[in-house]
């Protein structure tokens, strides 16, 4: 029911989206060719072989699409929001193949086949979106979820309230474990009659079971959990089933034992040779494309404070292993915007933040400049972003694991800028640690491919922007 790698599950629906929207792409030109010139071989003689072009086409377009958030099973939008991001994603991946054919002119593809492609793909994905659309929360493609427990730990699943939260499963039933006080309605829970779990994961059709008592020591049925495996059913942990569905780690569930023997946490010499190899390539690639913005960012900066104004200002924060380190940013803000000199957390319609400020903020252009960090070694594109020394020790003290955010360099985008809004407390630093161990636990060169897109969709749409 999920495949992937790297605890990273490629979900049923979002599969088939996209294997229909790759045959509906990669058609696009032969379509195309076939109304145009009456035929395909007449449409090969014409404009030369349409395989590598509608390779070409569908790839970029694929990426496009997932830059706009198109690929993201908890994402909840609005049909006509879903029709603008199409828009944008494929109008972007257009004008990307045709930079791309101008750069090797052999593959050029004719005017009028790409606009019969284009409006072909767009009408088709258009009714493909809006099915998916209202069928995504249907249960044909959950899993059925059988809970194991009935107590504390069972009750956590009730924060998943969401539809678009539970787009991955559906509970079929709880069973009472010993030593569970039981939460929520008793009626809920199942009535076993003397039944093994196995008969009653099979009454109920169940997919797989979750884990979630109290009390594991000396109450786990071994045996029972046992047979249901061996008979094709899924048996879970609470902790597995919640970095499976959420993409993060629950910490007022975690325990030493689960950090040490769970899977992942590993960083091998080799991942951090390719990480180093990739920030270097992007961070140039950054720098030779964006410096007429970064021109622009810095003339508008003195217009608005004066020309002795400062452009950048450095401010430590804490990097890999608790290293402090100088991060670079574009000025946002006032120039006594601390003049107490006590660090103060950004909020929401922040006073301190000058107008130029307020767009660098809500584009993430601010941000910018770490690219020179990255180059220097002290950051990675990707990672946990870095926090002050004077907040990250008070952190320490009052969230548990929240040290183990430093295993990893800090990035410029991460994992928690995608799934969760700007941090502004030490509530929304306890939330934002939740997906930054997913990251650290997780962490690949494929899933950071995934972030870089997506923080396109980020940037684009200003999300958690303050």
């Amino acid at each position: 029911m999920y495949a992937g790698s790297i605890n990273i599950s490629v979900r049923p629906p979002l599969l088939l989206l996209a294997g229909v929207e790759t045959v509906i792409l990669f058609s696009s030109l032969y379509v195309a060719g076939f109304v145009l010139y009456g035929g395909l071989e007449a449409a090969e003689r014409a404009v030369g072989p349409l395989a590598p072009r509608a390779a070409l086409v569908t790839a970029i377009a694929l990426v496009s699409l997932i830059a706009m958030g198109l690929y993201q099973l908890h994402q909840r939008l609005y049909f006509r929001e879903t029709v603008l991001r199409l828009v944008v994603g494929l109008v972007a991946g257009a004008l990307i193949v045709a930079l791309l054919l101008l750069l090797y002119p052999p593959l050029a593809i004719d005017r009028d086949l790409a606009v019969i492609g284009f409006g072909y793909s767009f009408t088709l994905l258009l009714g493909v979106r809006y099915y998916f659309t209202h069928t995504v929360d249907d249960n044909v493609f959950r899993r059925r979820t059988l809970i194991y427990g009935a107590g504390e730990r069972a009750a956590s699943l009730l924060d998943l309230r969401r539809a678009a939260d539970r787009r991955g499963f559906q509970i079929v039933g709880r069973m009472a474990a010993p030593g569970d006080a039981v939460l929520g309605e008793t009626g809920e829970v199942m009535i076993t009659n003397g039944k093994s779990i196995l008969e009653l994961a099979h009454e109920v059709q169940a997919d797989e079971i979750v884990i979630a008592m109290d009390e594991r020591r000396g109450n786990l049925p071994v045996r029972d959990l046992l047979d249901a495996r061996l008979h094709g059913i899924d048996v879970i942990d609470l902790m597995e089933f919640f970095e499976r569905e959420t993409g993060k780690i629950r910490v007022d569930l975690v325990n030493p034992g689960w950090l040490i023997f769970s899977s992942g946490f590993r960083i091998s010499n080799f991942r951090r040779i390719c990480k180093r190899i990739v920030d270097i390539i992007m961070s140039a690639i950054l720098i030779f494309v964006l410096w007429p913005v970064v021109l622009l960012i810095a003339i508008a900066i003195k217009i608005e404070d004066g020309l002795r104004a400062p452009i950048l200002y450095k401010q430590w924060r804490v990097g890999e292993g608790n290293e402090p380190f100088e991060v670079l940013k574009f000025r946002s803000m006032t120039e006594d915007a601390e003049s107490d000199g006590k660090a103060v957390w950004a909020t929401a319609g922040d006073k301190r933040i000058t107008r130029v400020g307020q767009f660098l903020r809500s584009s993430r252009l601010d941000e910018f400049p770490q690219v020179f960090n990255v180059l220097r070694g002290e950051m990675s594109l990707v990672g946990p972003r870095p926090e002050r020394p004077e907040f990250v020790s008070e952190l320490q003290e009052s969230i548990p694991y929240y040290a183990e955010r430093h295993a990893v360099k800090p990035g410029i985008t991460g994992w928690a800028q995608l799934r969760y809004s700007y941090g502004a407390s030490e509530e929304d630093a306890l939330e934002k640690l939740k997906y930054d161990l997913y990251y650290v636990k997780n962490q690949s060169l494929l899933l950071d491919i995934i972030i870089i897109l997506q923080t396109v969709e980020v940037v684009l749409w200003g999300k958690g922007a303050r």
